[in-house]
């Protein structure tokens, strides 16, 4: 975050010191007696509209920098020095319309000393596209396969994407290997354009975890910018693994690797192959990812309407969601026969009352859901199906085209126990 992050300076003991400023329209520099270190700073003193995809950045010559100090209003601006300490830039774009301020000093071996200063404003041209959304809620508690949402209001140019991509960081109490993957508004499960994060195996359970995206200052189109940064904060929870099986008709439960509840369960009958060629009424097999839950969820019969044969329309209490295809892990609310010994439900995972509203007040968003041996697959843009698509395929919509690794939270690089789950979901 922009205004916490600590600013890099190096501050050494200084013999003397003089003044100097640069004025308008050129870098700043300070420095002219014989022997003494010039600093250059830009953008320049007075400058009024500096492009803040550009930065700060802070050179001497005839010595090295010993101290550099860039401050948005009482906020420190965080940069690096660079390791002959004679250039420093600040790590990030520049907020919009900010008004910023520069102090610098440079030594020498013989004891010189050189003093700048500098003060100007950004551009105040912000881009139409926005950050409108992310995923998870903050400080939510989530499951070990969630992934993490940035949606913007709009299509991102594709120029854009890349430069977004570097702009992220990810922080996690045990580092995890991950990649970013584009999916326009057709893929995304709301229809918001969307850049997604999704790790390479489950996460650690029992950590967490901070995304900023230092979305201020992006050039996102031609000389328009950024609005503002977005942070989150969020915690991955124990590891619940579930897996329904459509031959014996069963689901289990684990927590942590170990089960701790099993119910029968009803499936989708099939037989109704509609005019995509799809039957509506077989559940999806595949990795799904518990996505909501509704205390009362109303479900309507896809592709039909009223009168016609299979048409339905019902209030279905304790709905958790696993699909965008209409699938809900709910209460039964027909023939009780079912459960555990043949399917009729119409593409749901019905259960008993008791076991329906368990998992509704114990799952989180981002469970791992198995099921298995139904005959028709869970397309990975289906809800949060994106752990259908293998790990390399998913990095492969990354702009950058390689995984990433978060950075560590509090300095811990493995976990103190090994995880109490799979190292991948069960496969479908």
């Amino acid at each position: 975050m922009r205004g916490k992050a600590l600013v890099v300076a190096l501050v050494l003991g200084l013999a003397t010191a003089c003044g100097g400023g640069g004025g308008s329209g050129k870098a700043g520099t300070a420095g002219h007696e014989e022997g003494v270190p010039t600093i250059s700073i830009t953008p320049a003193n007075g400058t009024a509209k500096a492009k803040p995809d550009a930065g700060v950045t802070v050179t001497a010559s005839g010595g090295t920098l010993s101290q550099v100090l860039v401050k948005l209003k009482d906020a420190d601006v965080p940069g690096t020095l660079s390791a002959d300490k004679k250039t420093w830039h600040s790590s990030w774009t520049l907020i919009p319309g900010g008004k910023y301020t520069v102090q610098a000093v440079a030594a020498n071996s013989k004891g010189k000393t050189a003093n700048a200063t500098s003060s100007f404003r950004t551009i105040d041209d912000t881009a139409r596209t926005t950050i409108s959304n992310v995923i998870p809620d903050p400080n939510e508690k989530v499951g070990t396969g969630m992934p993490i949402f940035i949606q913007f209001n709009k299509e991102v140019p594709d120029k854009a994407k890349p430069i977004i991509e570097k702009a992220i960081e990810i922080k996690s109490t045990y580092p995890t290997v991950g990649a970013w993957r584009w999916l326009d508004a057709g893929e995304s499960f709301n229809g918001l354009p969307s850049l997604v994060f999704r790790t390479k195996d489950p996460w650690q359970p029992n950590q967490k975890v901070e995304l900023v995206v230092h979305y201020a200052g992006l050039k996102i189109g031609d000389a328009v910018y950024g609005d503002k940064d977005v942070t989150r904060k969020f915690r991955i929870g124990d590891s619940h693994v579930i897996t329904v099986n459509n031959r014996t008709h069963k689901l289990t439960v684990k927590k942590n690797g170990s089960v701790v509840r099993k119910w029968g369960v009803s499936l989708g009958t099939g037989g109704d192959v509609q005019g995509d060629g799809v039957d509506h009424l077989k559940t999806t097999s595949g990795v799904h990812l518990t996505m909501d839950h509704s205390r009362l969820e109303r479900m309507v019969a896809p592709g039909k309407k009223k009168g016609d044969p299979g048409y339905y329309d019902e209030q279905v209490p304790f709905a958790t969601r696993i699909s965008n295809s209409g699938e809900y892990i709910h209460q039964n609310m027909d023939d009780p026969s079912c459960l555990g010994d043949r399917n009729c439900s119409h593409g749901c995972v019905r259960s008993p009352a008791s076991d329906a509203e368990w998992f509704f007040g114990w799952s989180y968003r981002g469970d791992l859901v198995t099921i298995n041996g139904t005959g028709r697959d869970l397309q990975w843009s289906n809800g949060w199906g994106y752990w259908q698509l293998p790990f390399e395929k998913w990095t492969s919509g990354s702009k950058l085209g390689q995984p990433i690794t978060t950075a560590a939270l509090g300095g811990q690089t493995s976990p103190s126990a090994p995880p109490a789950q799979p190292s991948t979901p069960p496969t479908p």
